[in-house]
């Protein structure tokens, strides 16, 4: 007999509540408040749409240290019988540790049997396997910093949407560059633009989140990378991530059909040190109107 997406959420949800009786304190993990709910009301009436994806990510402590590793979780619909999206990552790691600890998850997970839930044993596995990566990160770390400085790159991303309105969207692009501690800003209304900066894998890694399933009609217009000896955070133009929304041109009566004041929006570039950046975005020289 076939496997519904209703007795699959069941599972999910199951899972979930096991997950947050084992791990009650604050911080543990971090799940939208609305995830459960949101799936409790879809499985008492499952006519109607289906609930987002589950995603919630747990803060594993290794070793003596206590060392934070972040087991981050995505579910398809049909998680179990479809494979879990897990990613693990910890401020502690190189980006080569961070690589070869996911890649050994990724070949436990594949070894178990399909169909089975198994985020929990995910959590157990990152648990009991990360220390000789983080073993070797502090190693390799040591014998760098004895013999060349080791140099940092600030990654910045310009992304060029037809437009932004939903708020569902919103808050996931606001959510994604929270997690990933990136600065920047999102201009809302039509058009609509996008600045993220901060390390390279976590401006990709929200590029690849914001257009998943299939965002029509954007484009990452322009990218800059600036290495430094010194920390990123001293070549950010932005100190957090900010919410433009500028005083819209006309009365259009339409709350999703507002066209931004593309005069304040240069004004805020050039503001940013960012003026040049204009052109690159419109294809059009910014100009300023006399006052």
């Amino acid at each position: 007999m076939a496997v519904t997406v209703k007795e699959c959420l069941e599972l999910q949800l199951l899972e979930v509540e096991m997950l947050l009786s084992m791990f009650p304190k604050r911080g543990e993990i971090n799940l939208d408040e609305d995830a459960v709910p949101g799936m409790q009301r879809y499985l008492r009436n499952t006519d109607g749409a289906l609930p987002p994806q589950l995603e919630y990510s747990i803060a594993v402590d290794v070793g003596e240290a206590k060392v934070k590793v972040e087991l981050q979780v995505l579910l398809p619909h049909m998680y179990p019988h479809v494979a879990p999206q897990l990613f693990a990552r910890s401020n502690a790691l190189h980006r080569q540790q961070q690589l070869q600890l996911n890649t050994g998850l990724a070949s436990h997970i594949s070894s178990l049997d399909s169909g089975e839930l198994c985020v929990l044993e995910a959590v157990q596995w990152v648990k009991d396997n990360s220390l000789p990566y983080l073993e070797n990160t502090k190693t390799s770390s040591e014998s760098a910093s004895k013999t060349v400085v080791v140099k940092e790159t600030l990654h910045r991303m310009w992304i060029y949407s037809h437009h932004i309105y939903r708020q569902e969207l919103r808050k996931k692009i606001f959510d994604c560059a929270k997690k990933l501690n990136l600065t920047g800003f999102c201009l809302t209304g039509k058009p609509g633009v996008i600045c993220v900066e901060g390390v390279r894998e976590n401006c990709e890694e929200f590029w690849r989140v914001i257009r998943y399933p299939n965002w029509k009609h954007i484009s990452c217009k322009h990218v800059e990378n600036i290495e430094t000896e010194r920390s990123i955070d001293t070549l950010r133009l932005f100190r957090a991530f900010e919410d433009l929304q500028f005083q819209a041109h006309g009365d259009y009566g339409l709350r999703n059909d507002y066209h931004m004041d593309l005069g304040q929006f240069l004004e805020f570039l050039k503001q940013h040190q960012s003026g040049h950046i204009f052109q690159i975005l419109f294809g059009v020289e910014g100009k300023l109107s006399d006052k």
